[in-house]
């Protein structure tokens, strides 16, 4: 039973970040150089703005603030559930080359596999899942060891040194490809939120919506293994079947995130870990807090990023990592 000055705590928490985040939606539309002033926001949502008002906030500012919180969000609880099934809190699908195995699927797929603009987006996802969860089944093929089980430290080198192997591949990919076609990839690369129309809303959100409530569902789950093996067992979980399972959603969250956002890292390392921070590890505490987090730091990053170095800007993913490298030193520094 979870106490209730814990619970408590936690409502004001989310009410808190929840105000947070849509402080920076509001912020984030009055910025720009195509932006609508704060005092017409209202207004033009109410639809008494003009047209350049109405153009600029539901076909250019509203559709990539969106998307940029739910990429954040679908990070933030892929990070989570990597954190949790592997118990080690330096696991971030960026970290340990989810992201990467995406991204090497999504640069074949556009390089070598011609298909409609109309179905292209909503296949995207798809061709990312299948690239992270071949990815992360190898990645745990490799640190797994029959006698001991999984090994948590041995999980973060092995993903670290699949994510160099996988970069190495797609400079490969990049040196061999047509000017035009690589100038997509370098931008998905450096993680650039590319994906800012309605359309790919629409094909990110069924993933998020079956695969957040799949995650709830399956919280204790989550809980119990963060307890050693035999702990886990002994409760009588299927651990080797759960942790597949979790490990297919975590991989098709990340997947969905950044085949529209591009490889950004770290989201999943921060926002669960100070998540956990402030409520505790309990999933079914800190997950929803996590998700909210995920999507303010990268709505905090997108907003920043554009707004620096006008008209281009500067990727939120290059942002992220300023902040985001240095956290993770932290974390290994205090975990050693």
């Amino acid at each position: 039973m979870i106490h209730p000055s814990i619970v408590r705590k936690q409502r004001k928490l989310l009410i808190l970040f929840l105000i947070l985040l849509i402080f920076t939606i509001v912020l984030s539309i009055g910025l720009g150089y195509s932006s609508v002033s704060y005092n017409r926001i209202f207004p033009t949502i109410l639809g008494q703005g003009t047209f350049k008002e109405t153009f600029v906030l539901f076909e250019i500012r509203l559709p990539r603030i969106i998307i940029t919180v739910l990429a954040g969000i679908a990070l933030a609880l892929s990070g989570s559930i990597l954190q949790s099934i592997t118990r080690n809190d330096l696991a971030d699908p960026g970290i340990i080359g989810i992201n990467a195995g995406s991204g090497v699927g999504i640069a074949i797929f556009f390089l070598y596999f011609p298909v409609e603009a109309g179905t292209f987006i909503y296949i995207l996802p798809i061709v990312a899942f299948a690239g992270a969860i071949l990815t992360a089944f190898l990645i745990y093929a490799f640190s797994y060891r029959k006698k001991a089980g999984l090994q948590p430290v041995r999980l973060v080198l092995v993903g670290i040194g699949f994510s160099m192997a996988l970069s190495g591949l797609m400079t490969l990919l990049i040196a061999s490809s047509e000017r035009e076609k690589v100038d997509f990839i370098a931008k998905w690369l450096a993680g650039s939120v590319w994906g800012t129309d309605w359309v790919f809303v629409w094909a990110v959100l069924p993933w998020l919506l079956i695969l957040i409530p799949y995650t709830y569902y399956k919280a204790n789950h989550l809980n119990v293994l963060q307890f050693n093996d035999p702990v886990s067992i002994g409760i009588g979980l299927s651990i080797e079947k759960e942790r597949l399972k979790l490990l297919i959603t975590s991989a098709a969250l990340a997947a969905s995130a950044v085949s529209i956002t591009g490889g950004i890292a770290f989201i999943g390392l921060m926002a669960p870990h100070l998540a956990k921070t402030l409520v505790g590890p309990r999933n079914q505490l800190f997950l929803p807090i996590a998700m909210l987090i995920g999507g303010w730091l990268l709505l905090v990053a997108d907003t920043i990023g554009r707004n620096v170095a006008e008209p281009e800007g500067v990727s939120a993913g290059i942002l992220v990592s300023v902040i985001g490298a240095p956290y993770f030193l932290y974390l290994l520094i205090k975990k050693a």
